[in-house]
């Protein structure tokens, strides 16, 4: 029994809710019990990377499913239903499908290149991941500069995308390639600097510190980033850029299949192609996990009383959350056209960033009161007003026109 071995002894009262809370911790040291000293190190990296590996891309089938049902019932239909119950074994049927489909290679391609950017564009979400913490005391890699490493892995996929588009020796993925670097780019600016805002109120690139910088309440209301004007507008000029760095609609003009067929992976198949699925979706779990580490809490609760609930649930509450949103939003919002694209990057989102920053500053070193709130808002909202009116005014920012034929 695990209990007479000392696993999980069994308690009662606010002992028990701890227990349930470290019981993975619990277990991965335990684990570590069983094996030599010198090997403990090795072993706990392997655990950690063991746990990642299993745990997302598990929530990967979980979520296309999902979202296949979600958007089905957005356009008025089924969805899958076909495979198993209610459907829910589509995503096994799909990677049966994968792993047996024929894997197609033009004959001109770079075949080393060609073969490499799938790998190369799934390991960097990995490891992103593995700075991002999930639960107390459940982050795999707790560096100093976790923010830091976080953005530094992230750029690799920027070199993926462009070998994948490269090597296949295709004017369409070429093309798409481009797209996508050009897109990647230009958003990765505003991301990175919506981040300044945490880091500054945070004062660490700790991951660990920045969830601990939010652990506090006022009454039942949690002290959150994002329940303060410069934090609102940074998570959702965060999440916007996150969701243009995953090439989610409507920011998925790299796979423009109207236009370029598929993008970048036009000349893939077979598994290879499901390793680019895979890493899209393990790149918007990133971004997710991240923008709740920064402005959501992280893993401790949204009232004081619901603590008694284990940070793991919450922590991946919070990110069904947010990936229910991003399904909203690709079922509700049409593709941007490229011009439209850039242009809200470069023309709104790095000037609200730049602004952000400014309030976040003011916030800081403002004593609390009802000014400091007064004062922040105006100097977020102003800037937003301002801008698109002026961009709205000059039709380099506005809005959708659809013309049809008499």
């Amino acid at each position: 029994r695990l209990d007479r071995a000392g696993l999980f002894p069994f308690v009662t009262g606010p002992k028990m809710v701890e227990t349930l809370d470290q019981i993975f911790v619990t277990l991965k040291h335990w684990l570590l019990g069983c094996v030599p000293d010198q090997w403990q190190p090795l072993f706990s990296a392997v655990l950690s990377v063991a746990a990642i590996i299993v745990v997302f891309p598990a929530l990967f089938a979980i979520t296309t499913i999902l979202e296949r049902k979600g958007l089905g019932r957005i356009q008025n239909r089924y969805g899958p239903n076909r495979v198993g119950p209610y459907g829910l074994l589509q995503p096994v049927a799909d990677g049966l499908k994968a792993l047996t489909k024929e894997d197609v290679v033009p004959h001109t391609a770079d075949k080393l290149v060609h073969h490499l950017a799938p790998l190369v564009l799934v390991v960097p979400p990995f490891l992103a991941l593995a700075v991002v913490p999930i639960g107390k005391n459940m982050t795999a890699l707790d560096i100093d500069t976790g923010v830091l490493f976080f953005f530094a892995v992230g750029a690799a996929t920027e070199l993926s995308v462009f070998m994948a588009g490269w090597s296949s020796r295709s004017k369409y993925s070429l093309l798409g390639a481009m797209r996508a670097i050009a897109q990647m780019i230009s958003y990765e600016v505003p991301l990175i600097l919506s981040v300044v805002t945490v880091i500054m109120a945070a004062g660490s690139l700790s991951t660990v510190k920045i969830v601990e910088a939010q652990a506090g309440y006022w009454g039942v209301l949690p002290q959150w980033y994002v329940l303060t004007p410069w934090g609102l507008a940074g998570f959702i000029l965060f999440m916007i850029a996150g969701a243009a760095e995953s090439n989610r609609s409507p920011f998925d003009l790299p796979e423009g299949e109207s236009e370029i067929i598929a993008g970048y992976y036009t000349e893939y198949s077979g598994f290879k192609f499901a390793l680019f699925f895979l890493g899209e979706y393990l790149g918007m779990f990133a971004i997710s996990g991240l923008g709740i580490t920064l402005f959501l809490g992280g893993w401790h609760a949204p009232l004081s009383f619901l603590g008694v609930i284990p940070s793991y649930i919450w922590f991946f509450a919070k990110l069904l959350a947010l990936i229910a949103v991003f399904i909203w939003v690709r079922g509700t919002l049409p593709r941007l056209r490229l011009d439209q694209l850039m242009g809200f990057a470069w023309k709104l989102m790095l000037p609200m960033t730049l602004t952000n920053i400014v309030a976040a500053g003011i916030w800081r070193f403002m004593p609390a009161s009802v000014a400091r709130w007064a004062v922040c808002f105006i100097l977020v909202a102003a800037p937003y007003l301002m801008l698109g009116r002026m961009l709205a005014g000059r039709k380099q920012l506005g809005k959708r026109v659809y013309r049809y034929a008499d």
